[in-house]
């Protein structure tokens, strides 16, 4: 199959660029986009994409003091959540744990733990270094990992919310199976094979009628009960 360049868009200036081009794009928009006054802050910038899935992906931008409960949240209300589930992060061996206190406790009744996690509420630059690689994960039963990188560490102003979102991925081609038109809905019986991923018409028609979910833009679309935010 052809390789299929992963195109995305500047939520500083509004540019599309594709995957590569935006992290060299983003080093003098970003300075561009910067308040020019106001008391410097240490902020780390981040690049996030799907665990074997990097069509979908993310740079954002955050306060050095801000922590990975806040990260987290982030990842959780633009990509993952669906039912309240557990989440983790390893950095360096380390696993930094937030238990919302839903079904997902079972699977450590049932596995056990091992070393127990630490909390979420650690500051970012208590564990974060430029080049740093570490993971997240959301749902532990059906799982959706993510793959993080610092790229820099940086002095500037910052006034803007916790996480700035400076670049995301448009969503990734998906045509139905049926023909060439936008695929918009996902069967989960189905997803794994060309077949699952249908347009509205062809989806009319499919076996599995209580089984669709909407196709999203999120490396978690089709799995759990996610339904995400319409495909932006």
């Amino acid at each position: 199959m052809p390789r299929i360049t992963s195109i995305g868009q500047c939520a500083l200036c509004g540019e599309t660029f594709s995957k590569r081009a935006i992290s060299r794009h983003l080093i003098t928009c970003q300075a561009a986009h910067s308040p020019k006054r106001g008391k410097l802050r240490k902020t780390f910038r981040l690049i996030v994409e799907g665990r074997g899935l990097p069509e979908y992906w993310l740079h954002l931008e955050m306060p050095a003091d801000a922590t990975l409960r806040t990260l987290d949240g982030f990842l959780r209300d633009i990509w993952l959540e669906c039912c309240g589930h557990l989440s983790a992060f390893t950095i360096e061996h380390a696993r930094y744990e937030l238990d919302t206190g839903g079904i997902d406790g079972m699977w450590t009744d049932i596995f056990g733990r091992g070393e127990p996690p630490k909390s979420m509420n650690v500051r970012l630059d208590a564990v974060l270094r430029p080049d740093l690689k570490f993971d997240h994960e959301y749902d532990f039963g059906t799982t959706t990992a993510l793959a993080l990188k610092v790229v820099s560490e940086t002095m500037r102003p910052f006034e803007s919310k916790a996480v700035r979102l400076l670049a995301r991925n448009l969503p990734p081609p998906i045509l139905c199976a049926k023909c060439s038109q936008p695929a918009t809905q996902v069967c989960v019986e189905c997803m794994y094979t060309e077949a699952g991923w249908l347009c509205e018409a062809h989806a009319e028609k499919h076996k599995h009628q209580d089984m669709f979910l909407p196709v999203v833009n999120s490396p978690r679309v089709g799995m759990c009960g996610y339904t995400g935010v319409p495909y932006v």
